[in-house]
């Protein structure tokens, strides 16, 4: 290829201030969730796929579909949004709803009714590790309650994805034997490298698709909410709106899990600190 092509191929495919601008402007508008200067080589990695597969010639011409067509922006959207998960990720939070949170209930609650919501789910591996954990905390009695897990995300294919709970076997290799050979299984519907999550676990969870900055049709209300690394992504504004919904969603004493680096703001009154990134309802 001759210099002056290449330098054409690199500025059809150059993301301008402006085209990135848009973007991030659009990003905000749709899903609250804030993109700088910092995410423009992630932005432009994930767009580029997108771009490739719609046939255009350039991120100018995709800009202008976007303008132009609402029925990208779904794809838009899934090709841009963070769905980084893997199985019992952050473990503390699992070993507290194992050991703590579910006896409790389990004591105190007389209509014997569970409810735990996965707030962004991705592709699944949250709300089957917290499936596992209830089942490994009830001990065989969870059939007498009624017990299900709500697991939403934006992405309509994680959504998908976390349906078939389908996975690669190096995806479950980090965890014990004993969780491996009791929760997943290999069988006709999977390939010689990959597992299936077992239909014990898959019966306690409902997947949805959700914009959390839409309106929620759930009433509540939820013993537990997950909602881990989700808040980093937004303006404090943003954030302290989500919260307050959280808490509205909450029985009594329940329980919110932020990811590692998330915490309240220091003046919210509406949670005690109860563990790592474990926040109890007052």
């Amino acid at each position: 290829m001759s210099s002056s092509a290449s330098q054409r191929r690199a500025d059809e495919y150059s993301l301008s201030e402006e085209e990135f601008r848009f973007v991030c402007k659009l990003v905000y508008d749709c899903t609250g969730i804030v993109l700088d200067e910092r995410k423009r080589e992630m932005v432009y990695r994930r767009l580029m796929r997108r771009v490739r597969e719609t046939g255009l010639p350039s991120f100018s011409s995709y800009c202008e579909r976007l303008k132009n067509d609402e029925q990208e922006l779904p794809a838009f959207i899934n090709s841009i949004t963070t769905n980084l998960t893997s199985f019992f990720r952050e473990n503390h939070h699992f070993g507290y709803l194992k050991s703590q949170i579910i006896p409790d209930l389990i004591r105190g609650k007389r209509d014997r009714k569970l409810r735990i919501w996965s707030a962004a789910c991705s592709t699944g591996e949250e709300p089957y590790s917290i499936g596992i954990s209830l089942l490994e905390a009830m001990q065989g009695r969870l059939q007498e309650w009624d017990a299900k897990v709500l697991a939403t995300d934006l992405d309509s294919e994680c959504i998908e994805k976390a349906k078939a709970g389908i996975y690669k076997t190096e995806r479950i290799s980090g965890l014990q034997d004993n969780r491996q050979k009791r929760w997943f299984m290999k069988g006709k519907s999977t390939t010689s490298d990959s597992v299936k999550i077992k239909s014990e676990v898959a019966a306690l969870i409902t997947f949805k698709t959700l914009n959390l900055l839409h309106d929620w049709p759930m009433k509540g209300p939820f013993d537990v909410i997950f909602c881990r690394n989700v808040l980093i992504y937004f303006d404090r504004a943003t954030q302290a709106e989500l919260i307050a919904r959280y808490h509205a969603l909450l029985s009594q004493g329940g329980y919110l899990m932020l990811g590692h680096s998330e915490s309240l703001p220091a003046d919210y009154i509406g949670f005690e600190v109860v563990g790592r990134t474990v926040f109890r309802r007052l």
